[in-house]
């Protein structure tokens, strides 16, 4: 079974920037959604983006204009650009792949934007 692994995560400003990367173990090439959700202290997971096999993207309400969402298949890797950061945007963001079979998270990584 694939394995994600999420990386980039840290602590910036507000305003700031953060690209969040997910490699997978195995390959992403085939019939897959992945996605991006973030989980704040005391809040439900919620979706951040997704993006299909062939490229097409969706976005919350919250970070349209502002998070940018890409795959690498020949990388295994999805990535999370993230820009204009705001405090709201603090939380633990996890990748997750779909398949018609297989529904797998990533263990997550910590976003904390603060002055």
């Amino acid at each position: 079974q694939v394995q994600l692994v999420e990386s980039g995560g840290g602590k910036v400003q507000p305003g700031g920037s953060l690209r969040l990367s997910c490699v997978a173990s195995g390959s992403i090439a085939g019939m897959n959604i992945m996605g991006w959700y973030r989980q704040a202290p005391g809040k439900q997971r919620t979706l951040v983006a997704l993006i299909t096999r062939d490229g097409t993207t969706q976005y919350a309400d919250s970070v349209k204009g502002r998070f940018t969402i890409s795959r690498d298949n020949a990388e295994n890797t999805v990535y999370l650009q993230m820009n204009s950061l705001k405090l709201e945007d603090t939380a633990v963001y996890y990748c997750r792949r779909q398949t018609l079979v297989n529904d797998t998270w990533g263990q997550g990584t910590q976003v904390t934007v603060s002055s």
